[in-house]
């Protein structure tokens, strides 16, 4: 079994699920130009040697830190797939388009995990709502055990949370895919990643609003009534 080889006890917070997202779409875009306008290469190699880079950062990621975050591995598989692909077909769009493959790919894997009874993004999600506070996090065990008054709403706003980014992500995913057949080369490789951008701030407001706000009010209340139980039990003992 793998284990994470971070500070001791460390739940992956949602900057470190979305770190290798971001570094992956900011050193391409750079890359590219570089390659492309800086040495001169042609569309096709630039593309080509601007996927390298996050495909190495991504195995180095994995060799040396160990870390079980199921984004980087994701990342990983789509960028060599796709990157052989490319190389084969030697189509500029086709390599695009395989950026489009990351999004459908993270999205899917998130939906499935909703269906499995095991959201992907509360990893990202439970350290930002417990935030190191034991009594918090002995409420949250509560409220996704079924033993709190408010579980079942609270799993469904759980649910609620990875279905937006699954969704919001597949749809990023046709966006750019279509984009990559449709618009010109280098305009989509600027505008790719303003659709990954627009896609997680559309992600995190949406899911916000949906779920960590109401979760962090259902756990607020639980830890109150815990904290109300504990003088009852006391008195009654």
């Amino acid at each position: 079994m793998t284990k994470d080889t971070g500070a001791q006890g460390r739940k992956p917070s949602m900057l470190d699920n979305f770190r290798p997202l971001l570094i992956d779409v900011a050193v391409p875009l750079g890359s590219y130009y570089l390659f492309k306008d800086a040495f001169g290469m042609s569309t096709f190699a630039a593309l080509a040697w601007s996927s390298v880079v996050p495909a190495v950062r991504t195995v180095w990621s994995l060799v040396r830190e160990r870390t079980t975050n199921r984004l980087a591995g994701l990342i990983l598989v789509v960028n060599v797939v796709s990157l052989l692909l490319s190389f084969v077909s030697g189509d500029p769009r086709l390599m695009l388009a395989k950026d489009s493959g990351i999004s459908s790919t993270v999205a899917v894997g998130i939906l499935v995990s909703v269906w499995l009874g095991k959201p992907m993004m509360t990893a990202g999600m439970k350290p930002f709502l417990i935030q190191g506070d034991a009594a918090k996090e002995a409420a949250w065990e509560r409220l996704t055990s079924g033993a709190a008054a408010d579980s079942a709403a609270f799993r469904r706003k759980e649910n609620a949370f990875s279905i937006v980014w699954g969704v919001v992500l597949f749809a990023e995913c046709v966006a750019r895919f279509v984009g990559a057949y449709t618009i010109p080369v280098d305009t989509m490789v600027w505008l790719g990643t303003v659709f990954v951008i627009g896609a997680m701030v559309i992600g995190f407001v949406v899911g916000g609003g949906l779920a960590v706000e109401p979760m962090k009010r259902m756990l607020k209340a639980e830890v109150e009534a815990g904290r109300e139980e504990k003088p009852a039990m006391a008195v009654a003992a």
